[in-house]
Formats: C-alpha cells, sequence, structure tokens
C-alpha cells in the first residue's frame, strides 16, 4: 500500500474517511479533466495549421518586402506542401496518426491493466508533450522533408494512445454507477476544452512562427506529465477510500464469500452515530472477529455497533468493541480487510464478449470519424467557404467544440434520467444528419449563421461521441457479466475507442481525398456515415424501448 501511494500525496494532511472519500473523487476528477485536455490541446495546431502550410500566396503580402511574380503562387507556402498533391500529404499526415492511434489503442488497454496507471499516463504524457515540440522544431530547424513529419505523427500517435485508457479507468475506480452519464458527461467536456485551448493557442502563433502552435502545447502536456507522476491516485485502494458502487445495488464494497480467510481480527476505523445524535460523530474503534470462511462485506451502511447510547460528544464514545458478523451500524467505514486473491486482467476476446461492447464499437467507429473529419478540417473549411484568415478561422472553429460540450453533458443527463444510453445516441445521431446539411447550406452567409449552426452541429454531432466514449464505455467494464473484477475497464474502453479511432483515421482521409471535389461531397459522406452509426444501435435501442414498455 505504501508504495502505491504517490510520492506527493504522502506529504499531504490526512483528513477523516467520510471527508478524504469526497475530497479524492473531486480531486480525480479535475486531475485527470486537465490531462485529457491537455492531450487535446495537443493534436489540435495540426487543423489549425494546415491553412498556412498550404494557401491561396496572391492574398498574401510578404513582410520581407520581396518581390514575387504573378505567376508565383506558392512563394507563402511550406515546402513539401506547396505543390498540388498537398491535399493528399495533409490527409497522409491525419491518416498515419490516427492510425497508429488507433492500432496503438488495443495495446494501450492491454498494458494500462497490468501496470500501475500513475507510470503509464505520465510517461504518455511526457512522451506526447516531447513529439508535438518536435513538429513545432521542423518550423525552426526549417525541415522540408515529408518524412520527418509523418515520423512524428506515427510515434506521437502511437503516444497519445495512452491518454484515455488511463483516465477512463481511473474514473471509472473512483467512481460507481450512479449519475455516471451527467458526471462523465461533464467531464468529458475536457475533449472540447482541449481542443478549443489548442485552437486559440495555435491561431496566435499561426500566421507567424507557427512552430510555437506546437511547441508550447508540448511544454503544457509534458509539464502536467510530471505532476501525474508525483500526485495522480488512479484507485480508492491506494490511499485506504472507499470503493464505489458499479451495479447501482448500495454495495460500495465486498468480498467473495467462498475465498478462504484466516480468522482473524480487522481493525476498523468507523464514524458512530446513534438514533437520535445529529451529524454523526467520530471516534470509536471496532475490532471485528473474522471466522474461517466468512469475509467481511463492507457497504453504506453494512454493520452496526452494538447498541451504544445517546451520546452528546466523542468523549461519551466507547474506545472500542466486539461486533458480531453480520450486525449493522448506521454509518460508513473504511475497511482495512484480509488480502484477497488479486484480479485477474480480461483478455481481449473475453471484452468483446461483454453484451454491447461489439454495437457500440461499431457506432463509434463512425461517430467519430465524423467529429474527426470536423476536428481536423473545419478550420480549413471555414477559412476556404468564407475567405477568412486562418486565425479567425481557427476562433470561429472553437464553436463546434463549445456546442460539444453541452452536446455530452445533455447526453449524459438524458441518459441517467432514462436508464437508455443506446437510445439517447440514436436520437442525437438522427438529429445530426439534418443539422450537418444545414450547416453546409447556411453556414457561410454571415458570422451570426456561422455561430449558430457551429453549435447546434457541435451539440449533435460530439454528444453520442461524448457519451459511448465516457459513461458507456465505464458501464460495460464494470457489466455484472464479470462479477466485479474491476480489471477490465481499460481493455474495454481500448477496444470502443480504438475501434472509434480508426474511423477517426479514415474520416480525415476521405476528407482529403473527396474535398478537392468539392465541400459539398465531404458532408455527403459525413452525413452517410452518421447514419450508418445510428443503425448499428437499432438492436440496444429497440432492447430499452421494450424493456421501457413492459415497466
Amino acid at each position: 500500500m505504501a508504495n502505491a501511494v504517490p510520492p506527493g500525496i504522502r506529504v499531504l494532511p490526512q483528513g477523516s474517511c467520510g471527508d478524504r472519500n469526497v475530497t479524492y473523487r473531486l480531486y480525480i476528477l479535475i486531475f485527470t479533466f486537465l490531462c485529457y485536455t491537455c492531450y487535446h490541446m495537443s493534436r489540435k495546431p495540426i487543423s489549425v495549421v494546415k491553412s498556412v502550410l498550404h494557401r491561396n500566396c496572391s492574398k498574401v503580402t510578404d513582410d520581407t518586402g520581396a518581390h514575387h511574380y504573378d505567376n508565383d503562387t506558392t512563394w507563402c507556402d511550406w515546402e513539401p506542401f506547396d505543390g498540388s498533391d498537398y491535399s493528399q500529404l495533409l490527409g497522409t499526415l491525419d491518416l498515419v496518426y490516427l492510425f497508429a492511434y488507433a492500432i496503438t489503442m488495443f495495446c494501450s488497454g492491454h498494458i494500462a491493466e497490468r501496470m500501475n496507471l500513475r507510470y503509464f499516463l505520465s510517461g504518455g504524457m511526457v512522451m506526447t508533450g516531447l513529439l508535438t515540440a518536435a513538429f513545432g522544431m521542423g518550423y525552426f530547424w526549417n525541415i522540408h522533408n515529408i518524412g520527418f513529419y509523418i515520423a512524428i505523427q506515427v510515434v506521437g500517435g502511437m503516444f497519445q494512445s495512452t491518454g484515455w485508457p488511463a483516465v477512463v479507468a481511473c474514473m471509472g475506480n473512483w467512481y460507481g454507477k450512479g449519475k455516471r452519464g451527467l458526471i462523465m458527461g461533464i467531464w468529458n467536456s475536457h475533449t472540447s476544452v482541449g481542443n478549443i485551448l489548442g485552437s486559440l493557442i495555435a491561431g496566435a502563433f499561426v500566421n507567424g512562427a507557427w512552430g510555437w502552435s506546437f511547441v508550447l502545447p508540448g511544454i503544457i502536456i509534458a509539464g502536467l506529465g510530471v505532476l501525474v507522476f508525483v500526485f495522480l491516485v488512479p484507485d480508492p485502494k491506494d490511499v485506504g477510500c472507499t470503493l464505489p458502487d458499479h451495479q447501482g445495488t448500495s454495495v460500495t464494497t465486498s468480498v467473495d464469500k467462498t475465498q478462504e480467510i484466516e480468522p482473524e481480527e480487522v481493525e476498523l476505523k468507523v464514524v458512530v452515530a446513534d438514533t437520535i445524535t445529529e451529524p454523526p460523530l467520530s471516534g470509536a474503534c471496532v475490532v471485528v472477529d473474522t471466522p474461517m470462511n466468512a469475509a467481511v462485506i463492507s457497504r453504506d451502511p453494512v454493520v452496526s455497533i452494538v447498541a451504544v447510547p445517546p451520546v452528546v460528544s466523542n468523549e461519551d464514545l466507547p474506545l472500542s468493541a466486539k461486533v458480531a458478523m453480520g450486525t449493522e451500524y448506521n454509518s460508513s467505514t473504511n475497511l482495512v480487510k484480509p488480502e484477497a486473491t488479486p484480479e485477474k486482467a480480461i483478455g481481449f476476446l473475453s471484452a468483446l464478449r461483454i453484451p454491447g461492447v461489439v454495437e457500440f464499437s461499431l457506432c463509434l467507429f463512425f461517430a467519430k470519424l465524423v467529429s474527426y473529419t470536423f476536428l481536423f478540417w473545419l478550420p480549413k473549411y471555414i477559412s476556404s467557404k468564407s475567405n477568412i484568415d486562418a486565425e479567425k478561422a481557427a476562433d470561429l472553429s472553437t464553436f463546434f467544440d463549445v456546442g460539444g460540450i453541452f452536446g455530452g453533458i445533455t447526453a449524459g443527463l438524458i441518459s441517467d434520467y432514462t436508464g437508455a444510453r443506446a437510445s439517447t445516441c440514436v436520437l442525437q445521431l438522427m438529429l445530426a444528419a439534418p443539422v450537418m446539411y444545414i450547416y453546409n447550406l447556411y453556414g457561410s452567409i454571415d458570422l451570426a449563421h456561422s455561430i449558430g449552426l457551429s453549435l447546434l452541429c457541435g451539440f449533435m454531432v460530439n454528444g453520442p461521441y461524448a457519451l459511448i466514449t465516457t459513461a458507456v464505455s465505464a458501464d460495460l467494464g464494470t457489466h455484472k457479466v464479470l462479477q466485479g473484477n474491476s480489471k477490465a475497464l481499460a481493455t474495454v474502453t481500448a477496444i470502443i475507442d480504438g475501434t472509434g479511432s480508426i474511423g477517426a483515421a479514415i474520416g480525415p482521409l476521405l476528407a482529403g481525398i473527396i474535398e478537392t471535389t468539392g465541400w459539398n461531397n465531404v458532408f455527403y459522406m459525413l452525413i452517410g456515415s452518421d447514419i450508418l452509426s445510428m443503425l448499428f444501435l437499432v438492436r440496444l435501442f429497440g432492447k430499452e424501448i421494450l424493456e421501457k414498455v413492459r415497466r
């Protein structure tokens, strides 16, 4: 246990168990939010910088005062993106990055289940920062070799895949099923916040020394990676906090009664209250005898101290008491229980057999294809359709992400209220198709239309994507068929997000190829993908509706 506690946590003051449970959960929520915000912040600059790697040089003023002939339309472009094949080259950068990310994601989940998440996440963040900065250094080192940028994208994509399985596993370890959709919907806004920050940082440098658009986000994520190593607590057991309820049964922790446990005394630090005194008073120490072939079952509440008379202060509490197995007390415990058999991480095929994993994975393939096409190509689309410069286009593209924040929160709230995750996704996917069509038709008329339709489009497109990658993944990773095994979260998350990431790799590539035939065709491709995404949830949608009707 001591070795599992991060060095930074050891020097912090320790509060009571109840206070620590709440404090640590809030702390993990904020810390992991910041971590994945930085991951998205570091992957956003490429979509902004595309606008200056190749542009219409006839509309660009050379600040150096050099003279350029009228037929020299590529003088302002960054070689090797100054040729007629620039669109394919830019699409290739997206493709190799996202395919490396997707393929490595499956391995990342497997590795994350088998090593300390603190080491895994901190190492991934530091390496991601170094590789992000290295891409930007290509500007300062005057590198024009496409192989350099492709290599950075491949390795960078591999280390980017360390983030999602790790942060979802941490959240799943700390938060139970109750209100998981709402909590994770709010938490998942890190995706959009990271995109917004990445757009703003990159946009501030894109028209000048665009290398800083990558170097600064790289420094930030690497710095936070160091803090993760020092302060992240990936599991409540590491600091003696109560485990969450993953099945909605009000049971916070349990030990299999069939396990062989040697008879011994287990010390409990408890909060004691009688039926009169409010709030509960702390200070009693209870000793529980654990007989052979029995187990201490800790829930909230689980067992209660032998009748305690009305008390008015801590001094009136018994210092210790003997409690028989199965009796009840009326407050929470922090159980230091006997060592049990370590949980084993599940395999890839076992994870695929969990009900719903395949359907949601295939749904996310197309949902993430749509979302990531907007992520990588929206600034360029806005710039080309509205004839505005790259910095303003980057700023306008952030409204899509703002809409995505509210879309994810709303999806989580609705799915918690209805208990129907698949139905919530189907509803938003069904509305997303006409919204994208309208956005393409009227989004470039004026500023008001652009902002309003970007918000609405982001709301519909990113809502299902956010719900599936967070609450749905956590639900399936703690599914009842796993019988309480917590060593499945990262693997299930990696399968679902890895499958989605393959779609995310294909989407920007198709956009780069189709864009040369016109943006209308790009949107037809996105609308078709959205419809396919919805179709993969038809069975689960029907099942949820039937369950509601029967009730």
